[in-house]
């Protein structure tokens, strides 16, 4: 259709600029299709393992890019690779690159091949960890593969705006805010909005009223599955007319736009930037009638799940075509009579569609050469090295197949070279001949650069890495002073909030009663409802208020109630915070301190112990568990000198009881990664943590009876643990151990029994099984009895430690049954 309308003379320069960028907006949005296209290819032909692509998605990303400033934050899903090229965040080459998981960062600066394609990132660090200015330049926030699972991250990158705004304390911050007119920018596809996290999100941002604008992308479809099995009224943006805001009550301003129309996409997306950016309202931008070329991804054909008439329509209604076809039509009048026009004739577009799908057919050859390239020359170097080896070896023959197998390979992986390397060794292991020892050394060195590749970066490598805080133990004045061990929590973080400006305090009850043991009490009312805060019951998004938070600059602490309720919130702390820092290779960090409480708890839903699900989730984060109110304190202040995430399990029953307090608030620290020997003794080794330990303080009194000198180690970390290897040195000692805990059978005792038998070589110097002492395989009945019989017991540790004693020494020690 002709646009024809009377324009000013004097605007035939703007109209140059306007043709100028409609052009340029085109092209991207065509290398971004080609992108899609040739990746599929890619994938069907073996060179990519997976694809999932934004075809159908490009023209609002073009729209969002427009109205996305430097110092803003993405926090998407794998469809923005339009989005993320317009802002000159991602180039064709480097969509290939992630495409094939090249290892090189430079290559991929994604993730350095470490997330399959489709998953941005920017840089917020350099290249020794400290931050870069974020308010000059493009922010993406890590993307990663659970559905809504950027929905709370989210949260707290918008939120970081209304704090640095509003907060006269971090106002120095300036590299991280100017003035808090920062614009969250999140996406997500129509399906995904079923996920509770998005309702969450969406509920909680409308509570704090957060400068953020949500972005659904509607093709109708998630994967095979048709709207109507997908949403109320198959409409977001219908159920959440709710949410609109209005003369009386906040909430959001909502829009609803085609995603195929290009002057209308413009348009919202400026009104919402600028309604998000000046008012600190958060805005929903419902992008209908979208398409999927493809399909959903590389997995599948929609042809299977599309009737003809949907497909029709979506050929119809490619954005891109629509996109087209108003070029091609587009025309303005001068007053004069002049006609403007974008183009004079469909050429010229076909002639900038050429030019598009070459460059990404370079780009994509260029990605695949580069990758490809790195391994050929250490299969080149394995293979020199292999034949120098056959020559000496009695297996010349076995060995020259492996070398021409190998040289065959026309694009070969690591794992073949590698996988070559190591089984030609094997047929040399008794041989003493020329070039063995340079293939045991190209062995030792792939494996010390595949860790670089492939395993690093989990926590920080960095000299700010919480690992690398020296202890400084607590001071006290010469008169003993005696308080409720909450009192040593509350002036601790008393001193902590005076000591570091951008560390705010939120959860559930933290803010207006100052928590619901009072480790907080009266704070919200010395430092403000900005750095103590209350939140509503949704721990999910209290997690992802904190990473965004983090992620720009502040030192949150977020307050999960009770230990149980963290299970709301695992997936959010494993798939997105325990592993971001790892997933960019360290290029983003969110250092994030999770607080909660729990052992021995009582009932099914407060046990306080579910600790094996938790380590062995949370790989990627300190997982902290002190005995004491003074132990605990000591880990906020190292992890606030450092800069890893890290939870700590306060004790419950530990708030009433007396502890001395601390003349140095705020500067005494816990070491992260090493035990503490509380009771030492000769017979038996006894390793436990939190509130158990009491119980094992009051089973060693009732021993110390019986002739049983037990040494008694807590843990203190679990994640890491040990790092001095303490517990081996106790063990040579006693020759016997146990390890105590309230978690089932095989969870954190198990891992503790692991990491001193097999990482500390621990078995060698046992005279009797070790063993492990837990709770029942079911979580404890409600009450005292309950808990009796469920969790291990000072009468059940007796008897346990009896037990292995008298194993040891049956004369002395007689059967108690």
């Amino acid at each position: 259709m002709s646009t024809k309308t009377a324009i000013q003379s004097s605007q035939e320069i703007s109209f140059s600029d306007f043709k100028k960028e409609v052009l340029q907006d085109y092209k991207i949005a065509k290398i971004s299709r080609e992108c899609s296209l040739l990746g599929r290819r890619e994938v069907l032909t073996g060179k990519a393992k997976f694809g999932i692509f934004g075809d159908g998605k490009e023209v609002p990303q073009l729209a969002m890019a427009k109205a996305f400033q430097k110092g803003d934050f993405r926090s998407g899903y794998y469809r923005d690779q339009t989005f993320m090229m317009a802002i000159g965040e991602l180039t064709a080459q480097q969509f290939f690159a992630g495409l094939y998981a090249h290892t090189d960062i430079e290559a991929d600066p994604m993730s350095a091949g470490r997330q399959m394609g489709g998953h941005f990132a920017t840089h917020s660090l350099q290249e020794d960890g400290n931050w870069k200015n974020l308010t000059q330049q493009y922010n993406s926030s890590s993307d990663i593969s659970p559905t809504a699972g950027q929905m709370p991250r989210l949260l707290g990158l918008a939120q970081a705006s209304k704090v640095y705004r509003n907060e006269k304390s971090v106002a120095h911050k300036t590299n991280f805010s100017n003035k808090g007119n920062e614009v969250a920018w999140g996406t997500i596809g129509n399906a995904s909005t079923s996920e509770g996290l998005f309702f969450e999100t969406i509920n909680a941002a409308g509570v704090l009223q957060v400068p953020m604008v949500m972005n659904v992308w509607d093709d109708e479809y998630g994967i095979s599955v048709h709207a109507k099995h997908q949403t109320t009224k198959e409409s977001i943006s219908e159920i959440l007319k709710g949410f609109q805001r209005d003369e009386k009550n906040k909430g959001y301003e909502i829009f609803v736009v085609n995603g195929w129309d290009y002057v209308q996409l413009m348009d919202v997306y400026q009104k919402a930037s600028k309604i998000a950016r000046e008012e600190h309202v958060p805005v929903l931008i419902h992008v209908k009638e979208l398409t999927q070329p493809q399909g959903h991804s590389t997995s599948g054909s929609h042809e299977r799940y599309k009737g003809q008439d949907r497909l029709k329509w979506e050929k119809d209604h490619d954005c891109l075509t629509k996109m087209r076809e108003w070029i091609l039509d587009f025309e303005l009048e001068t007053e004069t009579g002049e006609a403007l026009r974008f183009v004079e004739g469909e050429e010229e577009l076909i002639l900038l569609e050429k030019e598009a799908k070459k460059e990404v057919i370079n780009a994509k050859r260029n990605a695949w050469n580069a990758f490809l390239n790195e391994i050929k020359s250490e299969l080149l170097e394995v293979s020199d090295i292999l034949k120098r080896v056959a020559e000496k070896s009695v297996n010349e023959n076995f060995i020259n197949k492996y070398i021409n197998d190998l040289n065959a390979i026309t694009e070969p992986t690591r794992k073949d070279v590698l996988s070559v390397a190591r089984k030609c060794l094997w047929y040399v292991r008794d041989e003493n001949i020329a070039g063995k020892i340079e293939l045991q050394n190209f062995i030792k060195d792939a494996f010390t650069q595949a860790h670089d590749k492939y395993s690093s970066h989990l926590l920080s490598e960095t000299k700010e890495s919480a690992l690398n805080i020296l202890e400084e133990a607590p001071t006290y004045a010469q008169e003993q002073n005696l308080v409720d061990a909450r009192i040593v929590m509350r002036d601790n973080f008393d001193a902590i909030l005076t000591k570091h400006k951008d560390v705010l305090i939120f959860g559930e009850d933290a803010g207006f009663i100052g928590d619901v043991n009072q480790g907080l009490e009266g704070l919200q009312e010395k430092f403000g409802d900005i750095r103590i805060s209350d939140t509503g019951i949704r721990e999910a998004t209290i997690l992802g208020q904190g990473i965004g938070l983090a992620m720009r600059g502040l030192r949150p602490i977020a307050e999960i109630q009770y230990l149980d309720y963290l299970l709301y919130a695992l997936q959010i702390m494993s798939d997105d915070l325990a592993t971001l820092r790892y997933r960019t290779y360290g290029k983003q960090k969110a250092p994030l301190i999770i607080r909660t409480r729990g052992h021995r708890l009582e009932g099914i839903w407060h046990a306080g112990s579910p600790m094996g699900a938790i380590i062995n989730s949370l790989r990627g984060i300190h997982v902290l568990v002190p005995r004491n109110m003074t132990k605990a304190a000591g880990f906020y202040n190292t992890l606030l000198e450092g800069d890893d995430p890290a939870l700590v399990i306060e004790c419950l029953n530990g708030y009433r009881l007396k502890e001395e307090l601390p003349t140095n608030l705020g500067d005494f620290k816990t070491k992260i990664g090493v035990v503490e020997t509380i009771k030492e003794g000769k017979d038996i080794t006894v390793v436990s943590y939190g509130s158990t330990l009491r119980i094992v303080e009051e089973a060693a009194k009732d021993l110390a009876q019986v002739g049983i000198d037990i040494e008694i180690i807590d843990a203190q970390s679990l994640l890491p643990f040990d790092l001095n290897h303490d517990c081996v040195k106790s063990l040579a000692k006693t020759n016997k151990l146990l390890v105590v805990d309230e978690d089932v059978p095989g969870g954190a005792s198990a891992y503790i029994l692991q990491e001193i038998l097999e990482t500390q070589n621990g078995y060698q110097y046992l005279d009797s099984k070790p063993t492990t002492l837990s709770a029942k395989a079911h979580r404890p009945a409600y009450g005292t009895d309950g808990d009796y019989f469920s969790k291990p017991s000072a009468e059940d540790i007796f008897e346990k430690v009896y037990a292995i004693m008298h194993e040891f020494n049956p004369q002395k020690f007689k059967s108690l049954y």
